[in-house]
């Protein structure tokens, strides 16, 4: 049995190929196969060669108006590995575009309303996050990177907050034992970041007029501890 999968969501393939090496860096693998669901349908007799899942970020929100077919297949993909994840088959923890995707299938509401811009946030750990094996290590407080357009109005049914902030919040919850989502990306470091954002130049996650102050915020913060939470993810379930 292999140990982690990251799954791509990303249709910029440079971004993703560098989202992909980020997370391999974050959880300690020298090895995190790679399945990109834009590229090829989920095989759910595949996940079964894993302890561990990791789903990157995407430009892609639930809440577009107008969906393609592969979008939609991405979603359905991305609901039958959280069903997966629930059932403790495997352990997952999705991030950015894919909690939105977990939080409707829960029957929560996904808004426009608390968008957060290309930047280094501090998020809080709950009570419960602070127990969390995951995020525990992290409390009561933690720095990661933002940018994303919508987010959950408020926590769904059965899930357990695990962390918040003033600007969004729902910044990550659990659900089970097993599924973890997180509205940040924990994997990058400033660099990666920043490095990320010549892909989203144009795409309304920060004034492209602003590239460069931008850029230079985020390369002088300091992110560590999202990469701790993949790395303990990694030690307790993979």
């Amino acid at each position: 049995m292999a140990s982690l999968l990251y799954v791509c969501v990303r249709p910029e393939r440079g971004a993703a190929d560098a989202e992909h090496a980020s997370f391999r860096r974050a959880l300690g693998a020298e090895v995190v196969d790679r399945l990109d669901l834009l590229e090829e349908p989920l095989d759910p007799t595949r996940l079964a060669r894993y302890r561990g899942v990791v789903v990157g970020g995407s430009p892609f929100n639930v809440t577009d108006p107008d969906k393609d077919a592969v979008q939609l297949r991405v979603e359905s993909d991305l609901r039958r590995i959280a069903h997966r994840a629930i059932d403790g088959d495997i352990a997952v923890f999705f991030t950015c575009f894919s909690i939105g995707v977990v939080t409707q299938m829960l029957g929560g509401e996904v808004t426009t309303a608390t968008p957060e811009a290309a930047s280094a946030t501090v998020i809080r750990t709950t009570a419960d996050g602070a127990v969390d094996p995951v995020f525990g290590p992290s409390s009561p407080a933690l720095t990661v990177f933002t940018a994303h357009k919508e987010s959950a109005v408020a926590l769904p049914a059965g899930a357990t907050l695990l962390a918040t902030n003033e600007s969004c919040p729902v910044q990550a919850y659990r659900v089970g034992t097993h599924l973890y989502t997180a509205q940040f990306h924990p994997e990058p470091t400033p660099r990666d970041f920043a490095d990320r954002m010549t892909f989203y130049r144009t795409t309304g996650y920060f004034d492209p007029e602003e590239f460069d102050r931008v850029q230079d915020q985020v390369l002088s913060a300091s992110v560590t501890e999202g990469a701790a939470l993949l790395r303990r993810f990694a030690d307790t379930f993979a």
